[in-house]
C-alpha cells in the first residue's frame, strides 16, 4: 500500500492511556503508515515520548518495546500488583469498577484528596511518576529524526496552555503534562508552575496545523464524549464532570476545525490559505463508559492489559474501515457533531 503520513493526537486519562498503547501497537504493524508529528497530553505525552524514543532507537520493534516498558513501569507505580496472579478468575474490569463503587462510593483516597494537599507532606513528598519519566532519554525524545513531539501543560497562575516542543520536551515537561493537582505537586519550569495539560488542551491540535505537516490528524480518545444516561450517584456525577472538563478543549478545537472547513467549502476562504484538516478518531466508548475516574488512578495489570487489548481491536477496526480514507478525506462527521 502507498505510504501515508499522519499526525497523532493522544488524549490524557491516567491509566486509561493504556488503551492508546494498544492503538499504537496495532498502528505500528502497518509499514505503509508513518507518523509525522505527535501531540500528547498527560498519559498521551507519556505514550508520545515512548513512541518517539522507541522509533528513533529501534524502529517499529523498538517503539513497541518502549511502549510496553512504559506501561510495565506505570503498572509498577500502583499498590495492587499482587492481584496479577489470579487475574484470570476476576470479573471484567468494568464490573470490578462498579462493584468497588457500590461497596465504597467514595474511596479513602478520594476523601483524602479533598482534605489533604500534596504539599502537606513537605520534603517527604515524591512524584510517583518521576521514576517512570526518568527512564526516558532526553536525546531520544528530542531527537531531530523521527516524528515531532509536542507536549501540553497548563500554567497554574494564568490558566493558559503551554505546548513544549523540540528540546523543551524535558522530563519536567512530561511530568507537568501529567500533573493532577489533587495528587501531585505542581511542576516548576522556568519559574512557572504547571498542572495537567488536560485542563487547557486534551490534546493540543494547533501544533499539528503547520503547513509542512500532513492534513490527517488521528485522535486517540480515551474520555467518552457521550454518555446516554444522566448520572445520579455521587461517583457517577464526579466521573462525568471529569470527562466533560477533560473533553472541553478538544471539542473547542474540533468546532474551530469544522468552522474553517465550512468557510473553505463555501469559498469564503481561499483553498490553501488555511489548513483543511482531515480528522479521524479511534475510541471505544462502550468500554470507557464502564470505567470511572477511579480506575484512571489504579494502574493494575488487569486494567492495563484489558485496555491495551481493546486499543489493538479498536485500531484494527479503524484500519479495516478507513485505511483507504487516510490522505483523502476525514472520517469524523464534524457537521453532524456540531449541527
Amino acid at each position: 500500500m502507498e505510504t501515508r503520513r499522519i499526525n497523532l493526537a493522544l488524549q490524557g486519562g491516567g491509566a486509561h492511556g493504556a488503551f492508546t498503547w494498544g492503538v499504537l501497537d496495532r498502528l505500528l504493524d502497518e509499514p505503509w503508515l508513518e507518523f509525522a508529528a505527535i501531540s500528547g497530553t498527560s498519559a498521551g505525552a507519556l505514550n508520545g515520548a515512548a513512541l518517539k524514543a522507541g522509533l528513533v532507537t529501534g524502529g517499529r520493534p523498538g517503539a513497541k518495546a518502549a511502549l510496553r516498558q512504559l506501561w510495565e513501569r506505570v503498572g509498577g507505580v500502583g499498590d495492587l500488583r499482587a492481584m496479577g496472579w489470579f487475574r484470570a478468575v476476576l470479573p471484567p474490569v468494568g464490573a470490578m469498577a462498579r462493584a468497588m463503587e457500590q461497596v465504597m462510593p467514595v474511596s479513602p483516597l478520594d476523601l483524602a484528596s479533598r482534605v489533604f494537599s500534596p504539599y502537606d507532606l513537605g520534603p517527604l513528598w515524591r512524584n510517583p511518576l518521576a521514576p517512570v519519566v526518568a527512564a526516558f532519554r532526553h536525546d531520544e525524545v528530542c531527537a531531530s529524526e523521527g516524528p515531532r513531539l509536542y507536549v501540553a501543560a497548563t500554567n497554574v497562575r494564568t490558566g493558559k496552555l503551554r505546548v513544549f516542543g523540540g528540546d523543551d520536551v524535558t522530563g519536567d515537561a512530561i511530568l507537568a503534562s501529567a500533573c493532577l493537582p489533587t495528587l501531585f505537586q505542581a511542576v516548576e519550569i522556568d519559574g512557572e508552575a504547571y498542572w495537567d495539560g488536560g485542563y487547557a488542551a486534551n490534546p493540543a491540535l494547533y501544533p499539528l496545523y503547520k503547513p509542512d505537516l500532513p492534513d490527517d490528524i488521528l485522535i486517540v480518545s480515551i474520555n467518552p464524549l457521550l454518555r446516554e444516561d444522566v448520572p445520579r450517584s455521587a461517583p457517577e456525577i464526579i466521573n462525568r464532570i471529569n470527562e466533560i472538563s477533560f473533553n472541553a478543549a478538544l471539542l473547542r478545537d474540533l468546532r474551530a476545525i469544522a468552522f474553517v472547513k465550512r468557510l473553505i467549502a463555501d469559498g469564503q476562504i481561499r483553498r490553501g490559505a488555511m489548513k483543511d484538516v482531515l480528522v479521524h478518531l479511534i475510541a471505544d466508548d462502550d468500554l470507557m463508559t464502564t470505567l470511572s475516574v477511579r480506575t484512571k488512578t489504579s494502574p493494575t495489570p488487569l486494567l492495563l492489559e484489558t485496555l491495551h487489548d481493546a486499543g489493538v481491536k479498536a485500531a484494527d477496526d479503524f484500519l479495516s474501515a478507513h485505511a483507504g480514507d487516510l490522505g483523502a478525506r476525514g472520517t469524523v462527521d464534524l457537521r453532524a457533531m456540531f449541527g
